[in-house]
C-alpha cells in the first residue's frame, strides 16, 4: 500500500474565495487497517450545543470543498468533523502513482468511519452526533445505519449514491462484469465517465454538477493550489466495488434494517447517482423518507442559493423532529 498522501505544507488548503473556517483543528490519525487519513474538526460558532455534525463526502472530493457548508453547520450550533476517504484528499493513496480513484471493497470505508468515530468524535467533539453524508458518503451511512444504529442519531443524505443510471446492466449485473475485468487484471485501470474527470472552469457550462459557477470553483481553486488532492476517474476494481455496495442496497431485505432515522434528499436533474433509486430506498424506510429538490443538480450542497435554502430547511426540520 502507498502511504502518498498531501501533506507536505499546512495540513489544509485555503483560497482567497474559500478561506478556512475559523477554529479549525486539523491532522492525520490512523484506521483500524493502518490507513493515514485527513481529519478536521470546528467547535460551533454561535447558539446554543446541539451536538456534533460528521461529514462524509463523496467520490473524489476533500475536506476543503465543504469549507461554506462546514460553517453553515457551526452557526446553527453544531461542531464539525470531517475526514478525507482513503485514497482521496489529503490521505493515503492505495495506488503509487496514480490518481484513479481506489479501494478494495466498501467495507474499507466502513472501516474509515468506524475509526473515525473511535478515534476522533467520542474523544473530542461533544455529542449527540449526526451523520451527513454526500453521494457515495451517502452510500456509506447507510451502511454504517444497518451495522451500528447507536453510532448516529440521525442521517441526513444529500444524493446518495445508491445507483449509477445509463447502465446496460443492473447493480449486481454491473457488479459480477466489473469484478470479473478486476480478476483479469485490469483492477487498476480508470473507467469512468466524463463527469468524473476533474472539474475545470472550461467545463462548467452544461455540467453535471452544480448550477452555481462561484461554488463549482471551490473545487477548481483548491486543485489548482494543490494539485496532490486531485483525484481522476473511478479504477474498474473501485467500481466493482460500488457496484456490489450498491447491489446490497438494492436488496429487498436492506430497508427494514435501516433503523436510524434518515432523511435522504435527490436531486431532480440528478445525472450522476439515479433518483428513481432514491425515491424506491425513501418509500421503503420504516424510519426514514426522501425528497426531490426541484431544478437541482447532484451536488446540492454546492448549487445556487435558493436550492441550498431548501437543503437546509429540509435538515433544520428533520434534526430538530421529534421520533414517536
Amino acid at each position: 500500500m502507498s502511504e502518498d498522501s498531501a501533506s507536505s505544507g499546512p495540513v489544509l488548503c485555503e483560497t482567497p474565495a474559500n478561506p478556512i473556517p475559523e477554529g479549525a483543528r486539523a491532522g492525520y490519525f490512523l484506521t483500524g487497517d493502518k490507513v493515514r487519513l485527513r481529519y478536521a474538526i470546528w467547535p460551533k460558532s454561535a447558539g446554543a450545543m446541539k451536538g456534533t455534525i460528521c461529514l462524509v463526502q463523496g467520490r473524489a472530493e476533500m475536506i476543503e470543498k465543504y469549507f461554506e457548508t462546514i460553517e453553515d453547520f457551526r452557526k446553527r450550533g453544531f461542531a464539525v468533523a470531517t475526514f478525507d476517504w482513503r485514497g482521496q484528499g489529503g490521505s493515503a493513496r492505495l495506488v503509487r502513482g496514480s490518481r484513479a480513484g481506489y479501494v478494495d471493497t466498501f467495507g474499507d470505508y466502513w472501516t474509515d468511519l468506524q475509526s473515525f468515530h473511535g478515534e476522533i468524535l467520542l474523544p473530542d467533539c461533544p455529542p449527540p452526533f449526526y451523520l451527513v453524508g454526500h453521494s457515495m458518503g451517502g452510500l456509506v451511512a447507510l451502511m454504517a445505519a444497518v451495522r451500528d444504529r447507536l453510532m448516529f442519531e440521525r442521517i441526513f443524505l444529500s444524493a446518495p449514491m445508491l445507483a449509477i443510471p445509463g447502465q446496460p446492466l443492473s447493480m449486481t449485473g454491473m457488479a459480477v462484469f466489473t469484478e470479473a475485468l478486476s480478476f483479469a487484471g485490469a483492477g487498476q485501470i480508470p473507467l469512468g465517465r466524463a463527469g468524473d474527470s476533474p472539474p475545470d472552469e472550461t467545463r462548467f457550462p452544461g455540467n453535471p454538477l452544480t448550477s452555481d459557477f462561484r461554488r463549482y470553483m471551490y473545487t477548481v481553486a483548491t486543485l489548482k493550489a494543490r494539485p496532490a488532492l486531485m483525484v481522476g476517474k473511478p479504477s474498474v476494481k473501485w467500481l466493482a466495488a460500488a457496484f456490489r455496495a450498491m447491489a446490497r442496497v438494492a436488496h429487498s431485505d436492506f430497508a427494514g434494517r435501516v433503523r436510524t432515522p434518515v432523511l435522504m434528499l435527490a436531486a431532480a436533474r440528478d445525472e450522476i447517482v439515479s433518483v428513481a433509486a432514491i425515491e424506491h430506498l425513501g418509500l421503503s424506510l420504516r424510519m426514514g423518507r426522501h425528497a426531490v429538490i426541484a431544478t437541482a443538480r447532484h451536488e446540492l450542497f454546492m448549487e445556487n442559493d435558493a436550492i441550498r435554502t431548501q437543503v437546509f430547511a429540509a435538515f433544520d426540520a428533520f434534526i430538530t423532529e421529534r421520533t414517536e
